[in-house]
C-alpha cells in the first residue's frame, strides 16, 4: 500500500510540477512503469487489499523452501528448470516466494481455494490498482517481470504447465503476460485520469531501452542479479553508523588512497550470479590495527565495483565510486547527466507503443544527455594519474 501510494503522490506532484513551470499537464500523453523485478505481492481482487506483506527480491526466508525444492529433483540441482524458465532454484526468484506463501499463509490458501488470490511482482500491483483495482483494474504483467518468476516458458512467453505444477502454483492467480510496450489500459482515477499506460518494464530492461540496445549482439551490463550495491552503503550508515548520510561515504573513502588490504564483500543475502549461493554471508577481511573507518568506507564502495560492470542510478552521483569502477575494469565508464535511465526508458517503451505512437524508438534521437567520462586511472606501474573529461 506504501508503494502504491507512493506512486500517486509522484503522480500527483508530477502534475503541480508542471503547473509551476507553466507546463501544462496535458502534455502527458501516456504512462510507462519501471520496477523492481520479483518482488511478490499477492491480494484479494475482491477488496483490493493485500494478503501478506510484499516479499522483496533479496529476503532469505524462502532458503527452506529451495532445499525442499531441490532435494524433491531427481538430479537434485538447483539447475534443473533452467531449460524452461533460463534461471535456476534459488531464493531470488517470485515462484520460490510465492510457494512459501502458499505453504506458510492460510489467508493465502483459502483466497485461492475461494479463488479471490491474485498474484504479481510490483508492476502488475501497480497496474491493476491504477487501472480500477476491484472496480475493473487490468491483471497484467509483461515479459521482463515475468520471465523473473520461473513460471514463464522462456521459449514460448506463456506460463508454463510443468513450472507451475513443480512449484504448485495455480495459473488461476497469474496476470496475463504481455509485451513491454503497449496500451494495457487507462488510470481509472488522480490528476491524469484517462491516460493510458503503455509501457512496462523490469528495472534493467528499461535501461536497456534509453540505452538503445535492441539487438542481440549489443549488451550493456546492469549489475544482473549480483544484487548488492546501495545497501551496502545503507548498511554502513544504518546498522553501523559509520556515516550519517550515503553522500558522506565518498568524503570518508577519499580520506585514503587505497583499502590497504582490506576488502567487504556484501553478501548480505548470500551471492547471487553467478554463485547463487544463498547460504553465503558478508565477511570484511584484511583487518590490521591500522585498518580504520575510511578503509572500510573505501572497501565498500570498491565491492560495488566489483561486483558491477556498468553502473546506474543513485550511487552514479559518487564520483570516487566512479573513478574505482573504472580503475578495476580498465575501461571507462560513462555517466549520464540524468541517472534515472529506468525511468526513461519506461517513459520510451509508453511513448512507443501502437495507439500512443510519440515516436519510434529505431529511429527517434531521444537520448540527448551530457554524459562524464571516468577514465582508468592506474598506469602500468600501478600509481594512479586522474584523467576526467566532460563533454
Amino acid at each position: 500500500m506504501e508503494i502504491l501510494k507512493s506512486v500517486q503522490i509522484c503522480m500527483e506532484k508530477a502534475v503541480d510540477n508542471l503547473k509551476a513551470l507553466n507546463i501544462d499537464p496535458a502534455n502527458i500523453r501516456c504512462i510507462g512503469i519501471a520496477n523492481q523485478r520479483e518482488t511478490t505481492v499477492v491480494w484479494d481482487k475482491l477488496t483490493g487489499k493485500p494478503l501478506h506483506n510484499a516479499i522483496v527480491w533479496l529476503d532469505l526466508r524462502t532458503a527452506s523452501t529451495v532445499d525442499k525444492l531441490i532435494a524433491s529433483t531427481p538430479q537434485k540441482s538447483k539447475d534443473v528448470l533452467r531449460s524452461y524458465c533460463g534461471l535456476p532454484i534459488t531464493t531470488y526468484f517470485s515462484a520460490v516466494k510465492l510457494k512459501w506463501l502458499i505453504d506458510n499463509d492460510e489467508k493465502v490458501r483459502q483466497a485461492i481455494a475461494e479463488d479471490r488470490c491474485m498474484f504479481g511482482t510490483v508492476d502488475t500491483w501497480l497496474l491493476w490498482n491504477l487501472t480500477g483495482g476491484p472496480k475493473g483494474g487490468k491483471h497484467i504483467t509483461d515479459v521482463t517481470n515475468a520471465s523473473r518468476t520461473m513460471l514463464m516458458n522462456i521459449h514460448n512467453l506463456r506460463w508454463d504447465d510443468y513450472l507451475c505444477k513443480f512449484f504448485d502454483v495455480p495459473k488461476s492467480i497469474l496476470p496475463e503476460i504481455r509485451s513491454c510496450s503497449e496500451i494495457y489500459g487507462s488510470l481509472s482515477n488522480g490528476p491524469l485520469k484517462g491516460l493510458p499506460i503503455s509501457g512496462i518494464l523490469g528495472d534493467q530492461q528499461a535501461a536497456l531501452i534509453w540505452h538503445r540496445l535492441f539487438s542481440a549482439n549489443e549488451y550493456r551490463y546492469t549489475g544482473g542479479a549480483i544484487a548488492i550495491a546501495g545497501a551496502c552503503v545503507r548498511w554502513l550508515r544504518d546498522n553501523l553508523g559509520l556515516i550519517k548520510t550515503s553522500e558522506e561515504i565518498e568524503k570518508l573513502a577519499s580520506n585514503v588512497d587505497s583499502t590497504h588490504g582490506c576488502y567487504f564483500v556484501p553478501a548480505f543475502s548470500g551471492l547471487f550470479c553467478p554463485y547463487w549461493q544463498a547460504d553465503a554471508r558478508g565477511i570484511i577481511c584484511g583487518l590490521t590495527q591500522f585498518t580504520n573507518k575510511d578503509h572500510i568506507a573505501r572497501a565498500a564502495l570498491e565491492a560495488v565495483c566489483f561486483q558491477t560492470r556498468e553502473v546506474d542510478g543513485g550511487m552514479t552521483a559518487n564520483n570516487l565510486l566512479m573513478q574505482l569502477q573504472a580503475d578495476l575494469m580498465g575501461i571507462n565508464v560513462v555517466r549520464p547527466s540524468m541517472p534515472e535511465t529506468t525511468a526513461l526508458g519506461a517513459a520510451m517503451a509508453a511513448g512507443a507503443a501502437d495507439g500512443v505512437s510519440i515516436w519510434n524508438l529505431e529511429t527517434s534521437d531521444l537520448t540527448k544527455i551530457t554524459t562524464d567520462t571516468f577514465s582508468p586511472s592506474i598506469g602500468p606501474s600501478g600509481k594512479y594519474s586522474v584523467f576526467f573529461t566532460k563533454f
